[in-house]
Order: structure tokens, then sequence, then C-alpha cells
């Protein structure tokens, strides 16, 4: 038998409260084909988006850039396409089921889906976060990403901007910013200044009317 441990970031209790960041995987029990197909989609979903990425950071030419944008949304809804079948036949598929990077590339298809899919599966992946078969910050990423796309304000800073006139990065309106990593935390997410450098509490809250009207003025979703 061949059973391993995924854990991410530590196991902690908050209150009452214990979110999931860690698996007991037994590889003899896996579904080895919906595994394999899961992998391949997760394969797909991160090469597209690090080649834009790095076709980003390099400064590549605009016409490339937009290529490589077109070729991740057309990979999307194909992988979205099969991601839906799957849960429709087979319900969702956590980390115990299918091994760590196939059912994380179940998450990041809904995660970079359209709004009305993310919300179609809300409710199922808050349940199965319940159980303990996916992790609490996908969760809280995904809260987050619907929050920003409906105009409302976010909880954990998992969601950020460009602002199109400076080049400066923000993160999304965030609410109580004074318990932001105390949120965080009890989401199995690292500290904001982990996760963003430059991060300064009190400056962010200076900025606050401010990041608010550039997002209102550009229209940044």
């Amino acid at each position: 038998m061949n059973i391993s441990l995924i854990t991410l970031f530590c196991l902690i209790s908050l209150s009452a409260y214990s979110q999931v960041t860690s698996f007991i995987i037994n590889d003899d029990v896996l579904n080895k084909p919906l595994k394999d197909s899961l992998e391949s989609i997760y394969k797909s979903d991160q090469s597209v988006r690090i080649a834009v990425s790095e076709a980003l950071k390099s400064k590549k030419p605009k016409e490339y850039i937009d290529s490589l944008r077109a070729v991740m949304r057309q990979t999307d809804i194909i992988n979205l396409g099969q991601v839906k079948k799957i849960i429709k036949e087979k319900g969702w598929q956590s980390p115990q089921m299918v091994g760590m990077n196939a059912a994380q590339g179940l998450f990041l298809v809904i995660q970079h889906a359209d709004l009305q899919t993310q919300l179609e599966y809300l409710l199922m992946i808050q349940e199965v976060e319940k159980k303990g078969e996916i992790l609490s910050s996908n969760l809280a990423i995904l809260e987050d990403r619907i929050n920003v796309r409906q105009g409302k304000i976010q909880f954990y800073g998992s969601q950020v901007f460009i602002d199109r006139l400076s080049g400066k990065q923000y993160p999304y309106p965030i609410a109580d910013v004074d318990n932001l990593d105390t949120r965080r935390k009890s989401m199995g997410m690292p500290p904001m200044q982990t996760y963003l450098k430059d991060w300064d509490t009190e400056r962010y809250k200076k900025d606050l009317p401010m990041i608010e009207q550039l997002v209102k003025a550009q229209g940044i979703r």
C-alpha cells in the first residue's frame, strides 16, 4: 500500500473551525484513468498561462501575446466541457480520489471559468470543503473572484489588478483590512506580506478610496 500525506501550509484550528490544508492520499485506490485525464487538463490549464505570463514579462509583441490569450480562451472552453461532464457523471473529485494535481485541475478550470459557471458550482465547492475534499484556500480564492466579478468587496485579498495608467498592481477592495491576515490564516493562506511583497496594511487603507475609484473608472473586473 502506498499512502502519502500531502500538506500545504500548516494544519491549524481557529475557534471551532479547522481549515483544509492537507490530505492523506492512498495511491492504490486512486481512479487512474480519471487521474490521468484530470492531470492532462491541469497541465493544459497551467502551461498556456505560464506562456502568457512569460510573454508579458519578456515584453513580447502585443500580437503574440494576444494569440496566446486566444489559445488560453479556447483551452478553457475545451477543459470546462470536460470538467462539467466529469462532475455530472462522477461528482466532485477530491485529492483522495484522483491525487493532488488532478483535483487541482478540476478546481482551476472552475476558477478560470465565467461567472455563471462559478456561481453554479459554488455551493458544491463550499460543501466539499466542509468535508475536507478541497483546499480551504481554493474556496477562499473562488469566493473572492466571484465577489470581485459582481462588483462586491473581497474578504481574503487574493484578487489583484493592474492600473492601466500607472501600471501599478493593487488588490481589489478588501473588507476589514485590519483582520485580513486572521481571515487568511483561517483558510490556510499565507500572510498578505508573503503573498504581495510590497504589502503595507496602513498604506492600503489610505489608498483604498483611490483604488475604489480606479476600479469604477476603468471598469476593471
